[in-house]
């Protein structure tokens, strides 16, 4: 079997092949990297979702990018170095959005706030059930099992008996569909979310 005899080639040899557009050495690099990159991420961020969602796009892009992709040191130096690059733009995009969020507080009256906060924070939380509704029930399934019950990817694929790659692809398109459902409200979504 063509992955078996894969799992011996060194990151050279599979990357040559990836080149090549072989979809069985991209697939090895996948399982050979995946992991490591997202326990990286996670330990960086503290998010399952956001690292989850940096680490596929990653992969994503190295897929697309692969007959012009130059990488100049080994493809693991290459990885993590795509993978910290995602984590400090996000880090600095999360700066300037405190910011920007504490210029804001400081122009809000306190009394009488957090009945309003809590009267929006209800309309979003149903915003998102509506949109989550939009979905496939096993989409539905695997996102509630995740941001609810804060399963891990290998841990919802075993209770659902469904392979790793068909989990992250079914939370990927969950939260790309409330991203673009909700809109300008994305943010918001995410602090909620992540604190489900």
């Amino acid at each position: 079997m063509q992955g078996g005899r894969l799992r011996a080639y060194d990151d050279g040899q599979l990357f040559a092949l990836y080149q090549g557009g072989k979809a069985e050495a991209f697939d090895e690099i996948y399982a050979r990297y995946w992991e490591r990159l997202y326990h990286y991420a996670f330990h960086n961020l503290q998010s399952k979702d956001l690292a989850f969602e940096i680490v596929h796009e990653i992969f994503v892009s190295f897929w697309t990018r692969r007959e012009t992709l130059q990488v100049e040191t080994s493809l693991s130096g290459y990885l993590f170095a795509a993978v910290r690059y995602q984590i400090i733009k996000h880090i600095q995009g999360s700066k300037q959005q405190a910011a920007y969020l504490k210029d804001y507080l400081s122009f809000v009256p306190v009394e009488g706030n957090a009945t309003e906060e809590g009267i929006h924070l209800r309309e979003l939380e149903k915003a998102i059930e509506d949109s989550l509704q939009q979905l496939p029930a096993r989409c539905q399934e695997i996102f509630r099992l995740s941001r609810r019950e804060h399963k891990s990817i290998r841990e919802i694929a075993l209770q659902l008996n469904i392979s790793h790659r068909t989990v992250e692809n079914q939370l990927t398109h969950a939260l790309k569909h409330l991203r673009m459902s909700l809109g300008n409200m994305s943010l918001a979504v995410a602090v909620i979310l992540a604190a489900s």
